[in-house]
């Protein structure tokens, strides 16, 4: 009888912890993007992004797809340090939707001498390679 306890403790056990794993690799990119884009560094931040034609990035002029329109955008809309500011993002929401894609819903804002701005975002993160990536993002 011990031995099924145990058993039944581990099978529910390890897909938990796969869970909180994936999560904390979700969380770990996230905060690098953030870390990366204070420090003025688009190219950094990018690293969170798929590199990849299918990228699609959603912002106020409509869909964009590709990495690297996504950075030449990134790179047109935050010329300098005082466009970029300080990035602070907050998590309300993160969904697991199959072992390999997560749901993420949060806001944004930037603390800039160029006038602050704030919004909302909602990313589609999908497990690469063994690595989690934004594959899209749809920011507002």
């Amino acid at each position: 009888m011990k031995n099924w306890i145990l058993l039944l403790l581990i099978c529910f056990a390890v897909p938990a912890f796969a869970q909180n794993s994936n999560e904390q690799q979700i969380l770990t990119m996230l905060d690098a993007q953030v870390k990366e884009w204070n420090k003025g560094n688009i190219a950094g931040y990018m690293h969170g992004y798929w590199e990849n034609d299918s990228l699609l990035f959603i912002g106020s002029n409509g869909p964009r797809y590709g990495y690297t329109t996504t950075l030449k955008r990134y790179q047109q809309a935050y010329p300098d340090k005082a466009h970029m500011g300080t990035l602070t993002s907050t998590i309300t929401s993160m969904k697991q939707l199959s072992p390999e894609y997560y749901f993420i819903v949060g806001k944004w804002a930037l603390k800039r001498s160029a006038g602050n701005v704030s919004g909302s975002y909602t990313l589609l993160l999908r497990k690469i390679n063994d690595v989690w990536v934004i594959v899209c993002d749809h920011s507002s």
